[in-house]
């Protein structure tokens, strides 16, 4: 399962990330790491952004990049 397939108030653990080079790096970066819960907060009005919220701060991604980061429910 993707990130983009959890829906706004269900919380799960990210499994891996599955993108390379530069993009790998910006997900690392804003603290997609294995192991990390997110929960979805809410998709916006036209479906992109979503935004997630891990480790006590609010970040938005692209349903395209969502589909980069595999996840489990909790």
């Amino acid at each position: 399962m993707t990130l983009d397939e959890i829906k706004p108030d269900q919380e799960c653990e990210i499994v891996n990330t599955v993108s390379e080079g530069i993009m790998q790096q910006r997900l690392l970066d804003m603290g997609f790491i294995p192991g990390t819960r997110i929960k979805v907060i809410r998709n916006a009005p036209l479906v992109d952004p979503v935004e997630f919220l891990l480790k006590g701060y609010y970040v938005s991604l692209r349903h395209s990049e969502a589909k980069l980061v595999e996840v489990t429910l909790i």
